[in-house]
């Protein structure tokens, strides 16, 4: 296997969240929807696709009005989402709270 470029692999200490920048939205944003204690054992990829799909739709000030899903997608176009069965969710539907779940629980 021929590979190119290079990987920059960056680790944080435990119970650091100042070290973690904008991943900590992501978590918040998880939470929301599967808040803590929630058990994960009966979720399907298809469960966690929607979960990614809903997350990464919410448009941020951070991202100056954009989604994450929409930034990754420019970027590198829109078959890698498609690859990783996440969808871009309209502003509208995005369901940021357990009822997206609601049938698993």
């Amino acid at each position: 296997m021929d590979v190119r470029g290079e990987s920059k692999l960056f680790f944080c200490d435990p119970n650091r969240s100042d070290q973690k920048g904008r991943i900590e939205k992501n978590h918040t944003l998880i939470r929301d929807i599967l808040p803590k204690g929630t058990s994960f054992d009966n979720l399907t990829q298809e469960d966690i696709n929607l979960v990614c799909s809903h997350v990464n739709s919410v448009k941020r000030a951070a991202l100056n009005g954009k989604s994450a899903y929409e930034l990754f997608a420019f970027t590198y176009g829109e078959e890698i989402p498609k690859l990783l069965g996440i969808s871009k969710i309209p502003a509208e539907d995005v369901c940021q709270s357990s009822t997206l779940l609601q049938h698993k629980f």
